[in-house]
């Protein structure tokens, strides 16, 4: 694994990683690895104190299987590892997490014994009144030990013999620096001499107090091994509580050491599933510097990577194998993880570097072959193969891995192939589980795009690449006529083949947008029409209620027989008549080819006009509607002369450090964001407050991509706790 590790160039990373650990361990953590997900996304929502370093303790379990005696040292590990839950236990965990810690009960007699230590490891003087007493007596020879020292120094029979006056500690022993003759004046015992020849001398009468000192030492050690040894009987009682608890926390640590690397890189997790279907949306590896991310949908068993040098072409290779890597041990990745999926693999394999060497005398192709004869026994393999062609002759070279690839997708074993072999593209191409991408290059600005084009064979631009690393043109056109001009016409054919794709695709992704746009409208549209149609029918409901009660008390007169009656019936008829309201008819808007109209909810602006129909056009479509059935929006305003800029920036009335997104959908929140940001800009505001909240985490994802991509945006990162802490933003513009 530390070969795969440093192969994709995630050394740097895993270290990281290991450096949030309380002790070493494997990356990977047995059991179900979805549970261990839902774990460590509910422990990525809560604050909470990372665990301390802690020691090894399988060695210490086995030995006191055996009942042996743990020295107090592994005990004290114990004991932080009992503290530790016991802390977590006062957190508010939910879910699986909660559950989780909620069955774990720590015996009496163990909790007991964590609280025996003291933050240093050193047994609590409280627990045995002989420790007191020790202690007491130690710091008063301490303190007779100064005094001595002090007047010894400031004696006049012995200052003739100083070379200073200062206590030096030779071996944690306390002595003078003395000249020769001293011992005319002080009786003491020589530990040491100097650079200069004088001599270190612990006085007879210190060297009597430190001997004390050492046997009150002797006598604590002895009460500390009587608890170690009373301790050790306990914990054999609870052994298998023990070993739970061991095994507990290099799992709690693992998901801790996972939420801390996201936390200070700003990652996301993503969960491998059951498929061999790797599709990635704007990953970036951790090892690049402000990366450009790659989006790559990888459903086939084949990837077969062409185009231009130093385009990307490995990189794209490793990202793919790092994500799959890191998804299989949840470890964190700069990713969307909602419009991503990694299936999962029992196994990872490179083909990268050049295996030749003096040592193993092998040649690159001979070691390629090799390794690629061990591939034929494995399933389940996700492999990624770096410059294919390298070491032979490529005509026969092309031939053979074309026959090996097809042998290893029939074995469920999943590639990732970089190659400037057009023949074995154009081999490989007619295997449908085979996917072809190209590596962009910017004929305009003579560079790589670090962009790919999913479905075309790349052209390597070899000679472009030359004259950029600073080979001189001469010899770069020499080389074009020795390549011969069939070739370097079949090179300009790919290359403006894939001009066309790059232009293709562009427009592709424009009509999709129109369409779209077009079934928006047509929404709007039917909406529209349903809305209209309601109203039509509460209008006509209405005057046929108004019309039926006037013309039943016209009725009602004409069966009266008194003449004043019926004279009045047929006043109130009247009466009812005239109160009817009749809908007034839509007259048509005296329009111009030019002016701004509102078609319901549709804005758009007039461009053509005909006999009784207007056509305007909204977002590059045009639509042909009745004149009667549009309302004027306003006149577009006048356009400034080209050789003036009007630019009007109008100060906010009010303003704010802070912005609360809480409740608002993803779209609404962004909208806010950014006119906060550009009210923050125009009052000179250098650091500013967001506060959205941690709930599901997708208006919290959605934040962080915007402000990872907003241009005035210098650096953003978590609140610290008491002001909101994960669920708001500290922005620097």
């Amino acid at each position: 694994m530390d070969r795969l590790i440093q192969t994709l160039d995630l050394t740097e990373y895993i270290a990281k990683f290991s450096s949030f650990l309380a002790r070493e361990k494997p990356l990977f953590i047995p059991g179900d690895t979805r549970l261990h997900y839902e774990k460590i996304l509910e422990l990525s929502l809560m604050e909470f104190k990372e665990p301390e370093n802690t020691a090894n303790l399988d060695d210490a379990i086995i030995r006191l299987s055996k009942q042996a005696v743990l020295h107090i040292s592994e005990i004290y590990e114990f004991s932080k590892i009992i503290r530790y839950f016991t802390y977590l236990k006062t957190l508010k965990f939910e879910k699986k997490l909660g559950e989780w810690l909620a069955k774990i009960e720590t015996p009496e007699a163990v909790l007991k014994v964590s609280n025996y230590f003291d933050k240093n490891g050193e047994l609590k003087d409280e627990i045995d009144e002989r420790l007191i007493g020790i202690r007491a007596a130690f710091n008063t020879k301490k303190a007779q030990i100064d005094a001595d020292m002090k007047r010894l120094i400031y004696s006049k029979s012995i200052t003739p013999y100083l070379v200073d006056t200062q206590v030096h500690f030779i071996n944690n022993q306390e002595a003078l620096l003395v000249r020769g003759g001293f011992n005319h004046a002080l009786k003491g015992t020589v530990i040491a001499r100097s650079a200069s020849g004088y001599f270190y001398v612990m006085p007879a009468n210190i060297e009597k107090l430190k001997k004390e000192q050492s046997e009150l030492i002797d006598k604590k050690e002895q009460i500390v091994y009587e608890y170690a040894k009373q301790i050790s009987g306990v914990f054999h009682k609870n052994l298998l509580f023990l070993k739970f608890i061991n095994t507990a926390f290099d799992l709690f640590d693992a998901y801790s050491a996972r939420v801390l690397t996201a936390r200070s890189l700003d990652y996301e997790f993503v969960l491998s599933d059951n498929s061999d279907k790797i599709i990635l949306k704007n990953f970036a590896h951790p090892a690049l510097k402000n990366p450009k991310s790659v989006s790559v949908d990888f459903s086939k068993k084949v990837l077969l990577i062409t185009g231009v040098n130093a385009g990307g072409k490995s990189m794209l290779l490793k990202s793919i194998i790092a994500a799959a890597f890191m998804a299989k041990y949840l470890l964190p990745m700069r990713i969307d993880p909602l419009n991503s999926r990694i299936g999962g693999f029992k196994e990872f394999d490179t083909i990268i570097e050049d295996p030749q060497n003096v040592k193993n005398d092998i040649s690159t192709f001979a070691g390629r072959m090799l390794h690629f004869s061990k591939l034929f026994t494995k399933k389940n393999l996700l492999i990624g193969i770096d410059e294919i062609e390298l070491g032979t002759d490529f005509e026969e070279a092309a031939s053979l891995y074309g026959v090996m690839i097809e042998k290893l997708i029939a074995q469920d074993i999943k590639m990732i192939i970089t190659t400037h072999h057009k023949r074995l593209a154009m081999i490989l191409a007619k295997n449908s589980e085979v996917e072809l991408v190209a590596a962009l290059y910017d004929e305009a600005n003579s560079r790589p795009k670090f962009e790919f084009l999913k479905g075309t064979i790349g052209k390597s631009y070899a000679f472009e690449t030359a004259a950029r690393y600073g080979i001189s043109q001469n010899l770069v056109s020499e080389a074009k006529r020795l390549y011969g001009e069939d070739k370097e016409n079949l090179n300009e054919i790919i290359s403006k083949t894939l001009n066309l794709e790059v232009e293709l695709k562009e427009r592709l992704e424009n009509t999709l947008k129109k369409e779209q746009k077009l079934d928006s409208l047509i929404d709007s549209l039917r909406d529209q029409k349903e809305r209209f149609e309601i109203e039509q029918q509460e209008i006509v409901n209405r005057l046929e209620r108004e019309y039926f009660k006037a013309i039943n008390e016209a009725k009602r007169a004409i069966n009266l027989d008194n003449t004043k009656e019926k004279q009045r019936a047929l006043n109130r008829a009247n009466e009812a008549k005239k109160t009817i309201v009749k809908p007034e008819v839509a007259t048509a808007p005296e329009l111009n080819v030019g002016d701004y109209v509102k078609y319901g909810k549709i804005k758009g602006v007039v461009i053509n006009l005909s006999k009784g129909d207007a056509t305007i056009q909204t977002d590059a479509i045009s639509l042909r509607v009745p004149i009667k059935m549009l309302k004027k929006s306003g006149n577009p305003p006048s356009a400034p002369k080209k050789s003036e800029v009007n630019l009007k920036i109008q100060k906010p009335r009010s303003a704010n450090v802070v912005l609360d997104l809480h409740g608002m959908r993803a779209d609404e929140a962004i909208d806010k964001l950014d006119k906060f940001i550009s009210d923050s800009l125009v009052m000179g505001f250098d650091e500013v407050s967001v506060f959205h909240g941690i709930g599901t985490g997708k208006l919290a994802y959605a934040v962080k991509n915007f402000l990872r991509e907003h241009p005035s945006v210098k650096e953003f990162f978590d609140a610290p706790p008491n002001q909101g802490g994960f669920g708001a933003k500290i922005i620097r513009l």
